[in-house]
């Protein structure tokens, strides 16, 4: 595994199971905003910039999935989302998000299985930064497009080495779910060493 200029990174990217990955974020909450911006990271803003182009402006709810500290729902605010939702295994990341005033709910849940949000239910979910390395892999595909409505739009950043190795696959078992755009690969934190490359792709739900 690569090494990176931030121990916090090393440190979530090497969690042994959820419960280390909600500890480690709730210790990093403090700092996560200001690691994040020192690193370059641009997982929020690609991928809200990606819902924007394949959703009407105002279209709600919007569900925030792995919203950690609300980066996310903070670029919504600013292009004019203004129902967005927060699911966070992470309580300490999400209370730093529910001190921003950018979500009208927040849930603590695990991406990977049956989310505690209703079916059927946002006209977008974005997912940024969670499907990567020692966090969520393909199995959080079905849950998302559960909780997605027909005619939605679900946005995600996927890292390169976890998209060739099962979420292409995945995405192109998912009769539900077309491809209606994808990046080429990018560098989500160009200011860290040893980053490996991640892709954003748009899925619509049939």
């Amino acid at each position: 595994m690569a090494s990176h200029d931030n121990d916090h990174l090393d440190a979530v990217y090497a969690a042994k199971g959820p419960q280390d990955i909600a500890r480690l974020y709730d210790d990093w909450a403090g700092s996560y905003d200001a690691d994040m911006a020192k690193a370059g990271y641009r997982h929020p803003a690609i991928a809200t910039a990606l819902l924007a182009r394949h959703l009407p402006k105002g279209a709600a709810p919007i569900l925030d999935a792995g919203a950690g500290t609300g980066l996310v729902g903070e670029w919504l605010g600013i292009l004019g989302y203004p129902e967005v939702e927060a699911l966070d295994i992470s309580a300490g990341m999400l209370a730093v998000a529910r001190a921003k005033g950018v979500y009208q709910a927040l849930h603590i849940a695990l991406l990977g299985g049956d989310l505690p949000v209703p079916k059927r239910h946002f006209a977008g979910v974005v997912c940024a930064g969670v499907l990567t390395t020692g966090h969520v892999g393909a199995e959080a595909l079905p849950g998302l497009l559960a909780v997605t409505r027909p005619g939605g739009v679900l946005v995600l950043t996927v890292k390169e080495t976890l998209w060739a190795d099962s979420f292409a696959a995945a995405v192109t078992g998912a009769p539900e779910a077309q491809v209606v755009e994808a990046t080429e690969p990018y560098i989500s934190m160009p200011g860290e060493t040893g980053a490996t490359p991640s892709r954003a792709v748009v899925l619509a739900r049939t």
